[in-house]
């Protein structure tokens, strides 16, 4: 299952029924859990962890150190969960000291062709990164999240979980969960409804649009709204509440 091309540096940990392709390079500081898949001239460097069942496509380069003029050889490390697949000539940095020392990836991730996550970032699981969107330092997105093609996301960003980036936006405000944004710079233009309709019932789906008209279109100061609604009995309801008085880039809504 090993190419005789292969390079894997000794002290690296591979797990059972792992596939590694011609011209790979593996750090003798990696652990690739069982089941994966490392195609051709992939590069697997520094201190990075692959979970059980992913797939790292031709040419991606996944732990080469951080893109970050602060970086001075610290001790850091990548950390991508299960069943994730990252695909051709994708770019993942580990963490940098500064930032906590780890970039952490969930499970059932879909990282498109070049798609840059830089250091810091965490993603968390069901996410979708489609063709060359960036990540800057520190960017956080939760679960379900939708990242359109050539979208770079500024640093220090948050997306909330099943909310949407549309295509060639560029985003640099926090982006809250259940919305759909996109432009340059991506403003709020709704609610994410295709995917909150496929994950929830309609009744979820209509306290999550009472809360978002009550956010941002009644004229009022979100984060005082959001006051209000923190006690909602709705746990969507307090979700998005919730996110909007932590944001520290404030929300695009307007």
């Amino acid at each position: 299952m090993i190419h005789s091309t292969a390079i894997i540096e000794k002290g690296a940990k591979i797990g059972q029924n792992v596939t590694i392709g011609p011209n790979v390079f593996i750090s003798k500081h990696a652990v690739i859990e069982d089941n994966c898949t490392i195609m051709q001239g992939a590069i697997i460097d520094g201190k990075t962890r692959i979970g059980e069942g992913t797939r790292v496509f031709y040419n991606a380069v996944v732990g080469s150190i951080p893109q970050d003029l602060k970086f001075s050889g610290e001790d850091v490390e990548l950390v991508i969960g299960r069943n994730n697949t990252v695909r051709e000539f994708c770019l993942i940095n580990p963490g940098t000291a500064h930032g906590g020392g780890k970039t952490i990836i969930g499970d059932n991730n879909l990282l498109m062709g070049y798609v840059h996550v830089a250091h810091d970032c965490k993603i968390g699981n069901n996410c979708i990164l489609a063709n060359a969107a960036t990540l800057a330092g520190h960017v956080e997105l939760g679960n379900n999240v939708v990242i359109g093609g050539m979208t770079p996301i500024h640093q220090f960003v948050k997306i909330g979980d099943f909310a949407m980036i549309g295509g060639a936006s560029a985003v640099s405000q926090d982006i809250p969960p259940y919305t759909l944004a996109e432009g340059n710079r991506a403003k709020l233009r709704g609610l994410n409804l295709v995917g909150l309709r496929r994950n929830f019932g309609n009744e979820v789906v209509d306290e999550i649009k009472q809360a978002f008209k009550k956010l941002f279109k009644s004229g009022e100061s979100p984060k005082e709204v959001a006051k209000e609604l923190i006690n909602s009995p709705s746990q969507y309801v307090r979700n998005l509440a919730q996110f909007v008085l932590e944001s520290k880039r404030g929300i695009p809504y307007r």
